[in-house]
């Protein structure tokens, strides 16, 4: 891992019972006409109990590939995971997962298509009128149970998919860029309902980000990796919740992060 001035995932050693902790990660793939890709490169990450975690990067640097390392979507070449002290796999955390595109099924109903989720999670059929009750409601959707994800527009089906994660009560969520393909007014509006949800369920949360202002909006803090494939700062975001987009803190912040990730991007 190539470390810029200030604090890095190693620096954080000796983190709290609920922190997981990535050391070393490596990941290579096979592209035509090119032989093995470095894609991640000695990658440190801690990610604390009840945090608002960020990964900013450009497209193409990891980010996406390191969170599916971490869901167990992607095997790495090399690296430990821990928790509390011992080494685990995705199997043994407690996890949700919101994508880019909500990635619903428009032949089941907003209610059913949570409902696959639970049962996937063999949550006891008992608990699935309520969960998907308190989860929608939570996200403002409390009358779309029986409607259909066809009839949605794109911010409320990121809102389904919100909701569909947060039911099977999961102790992290990974959200890789839930918002990016929403218009501004709208996205918004879900991140300042996602802090709320956030605040509101104390879950710790790892996002992945290409936008500096909603990294800074958002985080507690923040992961920057190059195109190299590598984590080269972490950076701390100490701005009172709750935040406001106008606020000059914000900007001052976003503008100091700016200058250092471009200093270290490879385009």
């Amino acid at each position: 891992m190539t470390a810029a001035e200030g604090e890095t995932a190693a620096d954080t050693a000796g983190a709290s019972e609920d922190t997981l902790e990535l050391r070393d990660i490596v990941k290579q793939f096979e592209k035509p006409g090119q032989g093995r890709i470095l894609v991640l490169d000695g990658v440190d990450l801690d990610v604390e109990g009840g945090a608002f975690v960020s990964l900013l990067g450009p497209s193409g640097c990891g980010k996406t590939t390191l969170m599916n390392v971490i869901s167990g979507l992607v095997e790495p070449d090399g690296g430990t995971m821990r928790r509390g002290g011992r080494d685990v796999s995705p199997e043994d955390l407690s996890l949700g997962y919101i994508f880019q595109e909500p990635r619903l099924l428009n032949w089941k109903t907003v209610g059913e298509n949570i409902e696959f989720a639970l049962e996937a999670r063999d949550v006891p059929e008992g608990e699935w009128d309520g969960r998907t009750s308190r989860y929608l409601e939570m996200v403002g959707l409390g009358d779309e149970g029986d409607n259909y994800p066809t009839r949605l527009s794109g911010g409320m089906k990121q809102r389904v998919a919100i909701a569909r994660a947060l039911a099977t009560e999961p102790e992290i969520i990974l959200m890789d860029e839930p918002f990016s393909s929403l218009d501004e007014i709208t996205a918004r509006d879900l991140r300042e309902e996602l802090l709320d949800i956030w605040n509101q369920e104390q879950k710790t949360i790892l996002f992945v980000t290409h936008d500096i202002n909603e990294a800074v909006f958002l985080s507690d803090y923040i992961y920057m990796m190059n195109t190299n494939g590598e984590m080269f700062a972490r950076r701390e975001i100490e701005i009172d919740r709750p935040r406001q987009y106008d606020d000059p803190d914000i900007a001052q912040r976003e503008a100091e992060l700016y200058r250092e990730f471009h200093e270290h991007v490879v385009d």
